[in-house]
């Protein structure tokens, strides 16, 4: 074999080997700047590690970081720990409402630090909190909870006028008794269940507390529209029933003394 067809393979080798690896350097880095663009389009957010109660104090060990689309974070997350645990020795901040495993911290979620946290925080615009007088009938059993819907029933009168009324619908129970855990779902015999009301639906029922009885009906989940009800009396379910005197007999004994007959009714 000739020297100069020795040299030409030479040099195709190394021309073919320098391309190779130019061709491998400007792949590494593509993927390289892929990732690091991708790295950048994610941000942390603190999320609850375990269920925060309502009221609980915010706790370095109820917290961790994720990463999440940084043009998907809502308003009000917070990327770390700095702004929501408290400097040694200072009150911590609370929730203000019950946060699930795995939710999002919020702004709203939580108190300032050393800021009290009551049921008051959980109300809607221009509603009141209003409890009810209540036991194991009137309350379903003990089965409502903080956070279901009931309806309120209003029973009054005496035997022939005795009457119940649906005096309001789909309220918001806020609390029952002491306890105002929307996570809560042991059944509970009740003294008293909170609602969430409007002043004039406060009105309504401060009265009917007064005028008789007062039950919760509690709503299905999917239950959301209102039903027009009208009051129903007892005369209305215990209507009497014609008597059919074809079926009714009278039931008799004859009674023979010498030639004498009678008949005597069986009552």
């Amino acid at each position: 074999m000739r020297l100069s067809s020795v040299l030409t393979f030479l040099a195709g080798l190394a021309v073919a080997g320098g391309s190779a690896y130019l061709a491998r350097e400007v792949l590494e880095n593509q993927y390289a700047n892929k990732d690091a663009g991708e790295e950048s389009l994610v941000v942390d957010v603190v999320v609850a590690s375990s269920d925060i109660a309502f009221g609980q104090a915010i706790e370095a060990h109820l917290l961790r970081t994720i990463s999440w689309p940084v043009d998907a974070v809502p308003a009000g997350t917070f990327d770390g720990y700095a702004m929501l645990l408290p400097e040694p020795g200072k009150p911590p901040r609370r929730a203000r409402r019950a946060i699930g495993q795995g939710e999002l911290v919020l702004a709203p979620k939580v108190s300032d630090f050393g800021e009290k946290v009551t049921i008051v925080q959980t109300l809607g615009p221009n509603h009141r909190a209003m409890a009810i007088k209540v036991n194991a009938e009137t309350a379903v059993g003990g089965f409502v909870t903080p956070g279901d819907n009931v309806d309120v029933l209003l029973t009054q009168g005496r035997q022939d006028t005795l009457r119940t009324v649906t005096i309001l619908q789909n309220v918001r129970v806020i609390g029952v008794d002491q306890e105002a855990d929307e996570q809560s779902d042991s059944p509970e015999i009740a003294r008293t269940v909170t609602v969430e009301v409007t002043p004039q639906e406060g009105q309504r029922l401060a009265l009917a507390q007064k005028a008789g009885t007062l039950s919760l009906s509690l709503r299905t989940l999917d239950a959301s529209e209102d039903v027009q009800l009208e009051a129903i009396k007892l005369s209305d379910i215990l209507k009497e029933q014609p008597v059919n005197e074809e079926v009714v007999r009278r039931k008799t004994i004859t009674v023979r003394r010498g030639i004498e007959v009678t008949e005597t009714e069986i009552n």
